[in-house]
């Protein structure tokens, strides 16, 4: 125990450095120094209040705790037991490392849709889920805004790669990075992808920062994490999803600072 609680306080302090350091710079950059000029791929018009930021904030600092004692109970107390390995990362091959992304994205994609949508049962959303749609405008600082037992939830996926197929540890560590940032980007609340972006072969089936919004601003429906996948394959995709895309992404680039009035 005496050796387990400094691997504690590095994985807690790099999780909350990662989650400041992200979350932080697309906070900076999309809410403070460029709102004004990057307002035109903005999905909704009005900004999040100060106590909405407060809030995520302070969730996300419960759940950095959760996150790191799961991690350090699965990488380190029970790492022997899983089925990860440690040192020559190319022990299975280099293909082999480099697919277990694959692997990771597709498990966790169709893992969070499950566990996502089990969230919004009528007894569960209101004792568990309510606690991070209390965001129906989105920032960075949502990404980790969980109730402590729903943080528990999402970080079920480490121990699930762990115990399934052989990955190695720092594979895990750049899938979780990626996870993330891509977790931010569908909080974000500025659409990145091109116009006709969701059109293409691929884009169908990419979740978007549009889709993800509008899960928070409606509660029903979008339930995707990386993909639309699961959503498609059970109907849960919101039909005005297409026509808010195309909406959020149709407006003209601006040069000079779009002039709103943001409350």
């Amino acid at each position: 125990m005496d050796q387990l609680f400094p691997i504690w306080v590095r994985v807690s302090s790099y999780i909350t450095i990662r989650y400041f350091l992200i979350a932080g710079i697309a906070f900076l950059l999309f809410y403070i120094l460029f709102r004004k000029y990057v307002a035109f791929r903005r999905v909704q018009i009005k900004f999040p209040n100060l106590k909405d930021y407060r809030r995520d904030i302070i969730y996300s600092l419960i759940t950095v705790v959760i996150f790191a004692t799961i991690a350090v109970l699965v990488l380190f107390v029970l790492f022997p037991y899983t089925n990860m390995w440690r040192g020559d990362p190319w022990k299975h091959g280099k293909l082999y490392y480099f697919l277990t992304f694959v692997w990771m994205y597709f498990l966790h994609d169709a893992y969070f849709y499950w566990m996502h949508r089990t969230m919004h049962h009528p007894k569960l959303f209101k004792a568990i889920h309510l606690i991070h749609h209390k965001s129906t405008n989105p920032s960075p600082w949502t990404s980790y805004a969980f109730h402590p037992l729903e943080a528990i939830f999402e970080a079920g996926i480490i121990p699930l790669i762990a115990f399934s197929l052989p990955v190695h540890n720092s594979a895990l560590g750049l899938f979780l990075l990626f996870q993330f940032v891509y977790n931010v980007y569908g909080h974000l609340g500025y659409e990145l992808y091109p116009r006709g972006f969701h059109k293409t072969w691929i884009g169908r089936w990419v979740n978007t920062s549009v889709c993800h919004n509008l899960h928070h601003k409606k509660f029903h429906g979008n339930y995707g994490l990386y993909t639309l996948i699961w959503d498609r394959l059970c109907g849960t995709l919101r039909e005005e999803y297409e026509e808010v895309f195309e909406e959020t992404t149709s407006k003209p680039f601006q040069l000079r600072p779009v002039e709103q009035k943001i409350s």
